[in-house]
């Protein structure tokens, strides 16, 4: 979806970066910062969009660069469990349904530390545990919030706030976490460059995300990083009233282009007997500063009549990932809104037939 606004800016001024072959050779970006791998354009160019988006507070946070949000995802995990330092390994939760990744990480690992424990609503046991918050949700775009009562145990929270950004949902206030993960490619569309970073308020956390980074990684790419900065510092440029050149307003521009899907899917879900979709609160929006609707990145599609959706897609050739990946019932399916132009008309028109030959 976002290959249309990044290929016009292309068009119309040079956003490129060049980087000297003999340049950004050592694993150090600078060797002062807590985060000695994390590159200082970038580290300034992720506390201006949050400053300017007002997502997320970044004063008083140690900044942590990872290879996307996956990687910061197992360094969080990590640093929590040895924190809790429980002789059994930590039970990590989410509410369903739930991003498929945090099990699918937790379980491939096998590890001694975590052990995937399902729900968190039906989370009743006395021992630690993690939760994994994602907020606005993948992949029912809720606004979600801890549901583990924290008298049970001994429990610590990770958000995931890779959709936090006013395209997808109104930003009420700062998110304000001990833990708060986001990912350029849900920001800005840019997911190849495989670029994530954590806030995080505790310095001994953060030391220990830290350590997992550098023993798996020893770092991050620094070419990666050069290029998210130039990203992140465009769509902060794109922001500003005084525009060194003329480009549209980022989150504007994909608001707009979600905005306007949304609707058309509505209307094609209004006119079959098939499907039905979640209806999401207005809430005022801080950076728009109006009121908005939410429209997430995917839509969490459901079946009438208890009939397996991503089957049903499949036969007119839609791929949708089942609502049992998320942990929840096949009559679910999370489909994307983020394709090109041509692949989301082509995906109104096949759900469209499918309500002409069988409702």
């Amino acid at each position: 979806m976002y290959e249309a606004y990044w290929k016009e800016i292309g068009e119309k001024c040079d956003v490129s970066i060049t980087i000297p072959i003999n340049q950004s050779m050592s694993y150090f970006a600078n060797s002062k910062s807590f985060c000695w791998f994390l590159e200082p354009k970038l580290e300034e160019q992720i506390k201006r969009v949050h400053t300017i988006v007002g997502n997320a507070v970044v004063e008083d946070r140690y900044i942590i660069v990872g290879t996307g949000s996956s990687q910061l995802i197992l360094a969080a995990m990590y640093a929590l469990s040895d924190r809790l330092n429980h002789p059994n390994p930590i039970d990590v939760v989410a509410a369903t349904p739930a991003y498929s990744s945090y099990s699918e990480m937790v379980t491939f690992l096998q590890s001694g530390l975590l052990k995937w424990s399902g729900d968190a609503r039906r989370y009743d046991k006395d021992g630690p545990y993690i939760e994994m918050i994602t907020s606005p949700n993948n992949p029912d775009g809720t606004i979600r919030e801890p549901v583990v009562s924290n008298h049970k145990g001994k429990g610590m929270t990770v958000h995931d706030l890779a959709y936090y950004w006013p395209q997808y949902t109104s930003i009420t206030s700062p998110a304000d976490q001990e833990i708060m993960l986001f990912t350029l490619s849900k920001c800005s569309g840019h997911a190849g460059s495989r670029i994530g970073w954590a806030l995080v308020k505790d310095e001994t956390t953060a030391k220990k995300m830290m350590n997992f980074l550098v023993l798996s990684s020893i770092g991050v790419s620094k070419e990666s990083q050069l290029r998210a900065a130039k990203v992140l510092e465009t769509i902060n440029l794109s922001c500003q009233s005084d525009k060194p050149f003329e480009v549209e307003n980022f989150f504007e521009y994909s608001y707009g282009v979600l905005a306007q899907r949304w609707n058309s899917l509505r209307d094609v879900i209004a006119k079959n007997k098939v499907f039905s979709a979640p209806k999401y609160p207005i809430h005022y929006c801080n950076f728009f500063k109006k009121f908005t609707h939410p429209c997430p990145a995917f839509v969490w599609l459901k079946c009438k009549n208890g009939v397996d959706c991503a089957n049903l897609l499949r036969e007119y050739k839609i791929l949708a990932r089942s609502g049992a990946r998320f942990g929840s019932e096949a009559e679910y399916v999370r489909a994307s809104m983020l394709g090109l132009d041509e692949e989301f008309d082509l995906f109104l028109e096949r759900l469209s037939a499918i309500d002409l030959l069988d409702g």
